[in-house]
C-alpha cells in the first residue's frame, strides 16, 4: 500500500494530470486512467482542504471567534433597481 501523497503533492499532480489531459493526443484507455487519477486526487486534495477546516473551525471555536452556523447571519447584499422598457416598435 502506498503513502498518502500531502496536500501539496496531490495538487501538483492532479495539475499535471489536468494538463495533460488538455493537451490532447493521449490514448483513450491512457486518457480514461488519467481522468481517474486526477478524480481520486482530488478527492484527497478536498479532504486535506476539508480537515484544515474542521481544524480551524475547532481553534476558532475554542478562542470563542467563531459564531455557531445557527446564529451565523448571511449578508445583505444591495442591488441597484434595474428600470426596464419594452422594445421599440420597428415594424411600422
Amino acid at each position: 500500500m502506498s503513502e498518502q501523497p500531502t496536500y501539496e503533492q496531490a495538487r501538483a499532480e492532479l495539475e499535471d494530470v489536468v494538463r495533460r489531459l488538455e493537451a490532447g493526443g493521449v490514448p483513450l484507455e491512457e486518457s480514461l486512467a488519467l481522468w481517474e487519477r486526477g478524480e481520486e486526487l482530488a478527492r484527497q486534495c478536498q479532504a486535506w482542504l476539508e480537515g484544515a477546516r474542521q481544524r480551524m473551525r475547532a481553534v476558532r471555536e475554542a478562542e470563542g471567534d467563531f459564531p455557531e452556523a445557527s446564529t451565523m447571519k448571511a449578508p445583505t447584499v444591495k442591488t441597484p433597481a434595474v428600470e426596464t422598457q419594452p422594445p421599440e416598435d420597428r415594424t411600422g
